[in-house]
C-alpha cells in the first residue's frame, strides 16, 4: 500500500511515519507539509491513501479532499487531525475514517485494515469487470442458431414490441428475444449507453448531440442514424460525452 501523510507539522509527520512503517501492509510512505504540495503529489504518484490534517498552513484539507473526489481516480482519505469537531464534515468529503492526534498504534492498524479491505474488494471488482466487459465477443442464440457478434461492431440496439434488434456494422440487422437491459449488462458501461428505455448506443458511434422539444436531445450517429435522448437519460449522456 502506498500512503502519502499531509500534515505541517514535521513532528506529527515523524510519529504518523513510523507507525505506518510498523504496519507491514504499507509498502511506501512520503510526506507533504501542505495543500500544493500534497495535490502535486497525488497528481503524478497516485497514492492509495492519504492521511490528511485538515487545518494547514496553506489551505484547508477539507477542500482538498473533495477536489480530489472529483478526479477519475482518486486516493482513499483519512483525515488525521487534532479538531474532532469536523468529523461529521468528513463524511461529505467521502473521507473513510477520522483519526485524532496523538496517534496510536493499534488505532492506526485499524484504520489500515479498513483501507486493505477497500482495496481488495476494487482489485476483485477490476478482475470481475475484465472477465464480464472486456470479453471482445456477445453470442446471440435464435433458436438453434448463434450469431457471435464483435462488440466493437455494434452501433446501437433497439428495442422493439419485446425483440432486441442489434444494428451492427457491415452486417445484416441481428434480432434477439432477450431483453434490453439483459443485453446491456454484457456490454461494457464505459462504452455503452443507455439513452432511452428503447435504446442503447455506442458512444464511439456518436457524432452529434442536438436539442429536440420539451427537454428531451437528439443523437447523430456516424451512420446518420437518429436516436432519441429521453429527458431522464440526458444527464447521464451529457457527462458519458464530456459534456458539462
Amino acid at each position: 500500500m502506498k500512503v502519502l501523510i499531509v500534515d505541517d507539522e514535521p513532528l506529527a509527520r515523524q510519529e504518523l511515519n513510523y507507525l505506518l512503517e510498523e504496519n507491514p501492509i504499507v509498502d511506501q510512505v512520503a510526506e507533504a507539509d501542505g495543500v500544493v504540495e500534497a495535490d502535486q503529489y497525488v497528481a503524478n504518484e497516485h497514492p492509495d491513501l492519504v492521511f490528511l490534517d485538515i487545518k494547514l498552513e496553506d489551505g484547508n484539507g477539507m477542500a482538498l479532499a473533495k477536489k480530489w473526489k472529483k478526479m477519475p481516480v482518486s486516493p482513499y482519505v483519512i483525515f488525521a487531525t487534532a479538531y474532532d469537531q469536523y468529523a461529521l464534515d468528513a463524511f461529505s468529503a467521502e473521507a473513510v475514517d477520522y483519526v485524532l492526534k496523538p496517534f496510536e498504534q493499534s488505532r492506526i492498524n485499524e484504520a489500515l485494515d479498513r483501507i486493505k479491505k477497500l482495496l481488495d474488494r476494487q482489485q476483485r471488482d477490476s478482475a470481475n469487470y475484465q472477465q464480464k466487459y472486456l470479453n471482445p465477443r456477445l453470442s446471440i442464440t435464435n433458436e438453434e442458431r448463434t450469431i457471435v457478434i464483435k462488440k466493437n461492431n455494434i452501433i446501437y440496439l433497439e428495442a422493439q414490441r419485446g425483440t432486441v434488434i442489434i444494428h451492427v456494422a457491415d452486417l445484416p440487422l441481428v434480432t434477439s428475444k432477450q431483453p434490453l437491459r439483459k443485453l446491456l449488462a454484457e456490454l461494457d458501461p464505459q462504452k455503452f449507453l443507455q439513452v432511452h428505455r428503447s435504446y442503447v448506443v455506442n458512444l464511439d458511434s456518436v457524432f452529434e448531440l442536438q436539442p429536440s422539444f420539451n427537454h428531451t436531445y437528439q443523437l447523430t450517429l456516424s451512420n446518420g442514424i437518429k436516436i432519441p435522448v429521453s429527458r431522464s437519460y440526458v444527464n447521464e449522456t451529457k457527462r458519458h460525452l464530456g459534456m458539462k
